[in-house]
């Protein structure tokens, strides 16, 4: 199994919801979406349901936000996420808040439940005063059996102006595990978005190998290219480590449950282009940890103290959170975050 992101919009788009004609056009896209995943007539409706009941609780109660959709894919399973992102006063009682019934707006108190309903898997962080992040998939068909052995979730977005990231990652399944990489594409738009892809390509081409060597690899292929960051994570829960090399300025971090993080040492160059030996380190990996991997287009000042129970969410939950507030504004952004062993 693999799932992947790249400069497409076949894997994700961002609509910004400020009015009902937002809600009719984010609708409209994520149809089409289905469409395209040839969705059955009950899948494209709960899909459209849950958009326009989503975009109806930004405008409502948030004074606006973001949706961000992105299709999915597990083994021959199909589907679409729906990520609302927004920076409202956010809800003190979410349980509370999934009640029909119960309404801070005066209405009928009846959109997270039904959008709970509708949904094959949701998840939300909300906080006063932090805003809110909700996820919601919905699958064509039933929701799959949880064969992979890790759950991910990401957000990719590219710089104003431009209509492709030069960000992009992919995640294979490992028997006990998985397999990450992340590059970054030297500047941004359409060339950035090529060299991102062909180190995707190259990921695909030689699901076996490890870090180090897919690097090696990668900088070969990428050579008539810009260049690019790229860095790769090897998750194995069996022996309770992850293999990890990078090249360029991915940020990659392990959030245990419990103790200290640690940060993965990537060292400078460009794959493609210029770089120095490439070194292969080996950290600890425990039951319940997170891994989280980003491009620059994040800052590296961005922290998880203030949001108490993040870590616990589903990683697409985590990853928007992370855009929503850290996001600098002026380069490509890609936020992966990848739980292993937790249950769907």
């Amino acid at each position: 199994m693999e799932i992947a992101g790249a400069g497409s919009s076949l894997e994700g788009e961002f609509i910004g919801i400020e009015q009902p004609t937002d809600a009719a056009e984010a609708r409209r896209l994520a149809s089409r979406r289905a469409s395209a995943l040839s969705f059955g007539e009950s899948e494209s409706g709960r899909l459209a349901l849950v958009v326009t009941e989503i975009a109806k609780n930004l405008i409502k109660h948030a004074a606006g936000g973001d949706i961000f959709l992105r299709t999915l894919r597990d083994h021959e399973a199909v589907g679409v996420e729906v990520l609302a992102l927004d920076r409202g006063p956010g809800m003190g009682d979410v349980g509370r808040s999934f009640q029909d019934g119960y309404s801070t707006a005066g209405t009928q108190g009846t959109g997270l439940g039904a959008i709970a309903r509708l949904s094959s898997n949701c998840d939300i962080y909300s906080r006063p005063g932090q805003g809110t992040v909700l996820m919601a998939q919905v699958w064509k068909g039933t929701l799959p059996a949880r064969i992979a052995p890790f759950r991910a979730g990401a957000v990719t977005h590219p710089v104003a102006g431009e209509t492709c990231c030069g960000d992009g990652w992919i995640v294979q399944e490992r028997p006990s595990g998985a397999r990450l990489l992340m590059a970054d594409g030297l500047g941004h738009g359409p060339q950035a978005a090529a060299a991102a892809e062909i180190a995707i390509e190259v990921a695909r081409e030689h699901p076996g190998e490890g870090p180090a060597a897919l690097l090696e690899r990668a900088h070969a292929a990428l050579r008539p290219t810009r260049g690019a960051a790229v860095a790769v994570a090897e998750v194995d829960c069996g022996s309770g480590a992850v293999r990890f090399a990078g090249i360029g300025n991915i940020g990659s971090v392990i959030v245990p449950h419990a103790g200290e993080w640690q940060r993965m040492v990537s060292h400078p160059g460009t794959i493609g282009q210029e770089m120095r030996k490439i070194v292969e380190f080996s950290y600890r990996w425990s039951p319940g940890a997170l891994l989280l991997m980003h491009s620059d287009g994040l800052t590296s000042s961005w922290a998880l103290d203030p949001y108490p129970g993040l870590v616990a969410r589903h990683p697409a939950v985590v990853a928007g959170v992370l855009y929503r507030d850290f996001t600098r504004g002026r380069d490509d952004v890609a936020v992966l975050a990848l739980s292993v062993g937790a249950p769907a």
